[in-house]
């Protein structure tokens, strides 16, 4: 009991260690990729196929990279871990939505048309499949991008701190990360489901993560500022402190 009770404090402790803004977007992003994920893109290449969640996944992945470096590993995925139960609390108000009698806007815009009502609400509600792939495929990305993220920055021992070491371990992290986030999903939902192919899951996840690590590569050296922000300001210090007093009564 003292153990959990422990754990908890250190995660409302975590939660009020990090800045508002970088929760939000984490947050609005594993929502949002979730929730575009029930669109695929039409590409008309059959061995190809990708869907909407890419546009905005990367922003999950490169709030990642941030809490990594400045919070941990560990840290950095119980964030992930909260950003999914919102994910899934937000998911059953939609779910309530959906199933509550009425009209969606687009069904004035076409007229009597049942079947644009049932879309929106099997799109917005969702379905369970898709949910849980997203859940576990996020999940276990999430581990991986974090942790794979925290060993290459041992790899610098000279400048562990400077933007070359950022890069690196932000860059492979996510390609890593990415990939198996793409791949978990596609053959959990898309394979099963939708019936693609081997081959198109392993295209999918290998031109989401191109297209995903594109946009790393735009915005990373925002996440280092942020980094190096967060560093002079002091952004945490609490939280570490407290890691530190943990582990100095453990020894």
């Amino acid at each position: 009991m003292k153990k959990l009770r422990n754990f908890f404090q250190e995660y409302r402790l975590l939660l009020k260690s990090v800045p508002s803004v970088t929760l939000c977007c984490f947050v609005l992003s594993v929502f949002a990729m979730n929730l575009l994920a029930n669109k695929s893109i039409n590409l008309n290449v059959s061995w190809l196929a990708l869907d909407c969640g890419i546009i905005v996944s990367w922003v999950a992945f490169l709030c990642m990279d941030i809490l990594t470096k400045h919070f941990g590993p560990r840290a950095a995925t119980m964030i992930s871990i909260f950003a999914i139960a919102v994910n899934l609390a937000a998911c059953l108000v939609m779910f309530v939505a959906s199933v509550i009698s009425g009209c969606w806007g687009a069904y004035f815009d076409y007229g009597e048309l049942d079947v644009i009502n049932k879309a929106l609400d099997g799109t917005f509600g969702g379905t369970w499949y898709v949910v849980c792939g997203s859940t576990t495929a996020f999940v276990a990305s999430a581990f991986i991008n974090n942790f794979a993220n925290w060993g290459i920055g041992k790899i610098f021992h000279k400048k562990p701190d400077g933007m070359a070491a950022y890069l690196c371990r932000s860059y492979l992290s996510t390609a890593v990360g990415q990939f198996a986030d793409n791949l978990i999903f596609a053959l959990i939902v898309s394979h099963i489901f939708f019936g693609w192919t081997i081959v198109q899951c392993l295209t999918c996840a290998a031109t989401g993560m191109i297209a995903e690590l594109v946009c790393e590569a735009i915005f990373a050296p925002l996440g280092f500022a942020v980094c190096k922000r967060w560093q002079k300001e002091g952004i945490g210090s609490e939280y570490s402190k407290y890691l530190l007093s943990k582990k100095g009564a453990a020894q």
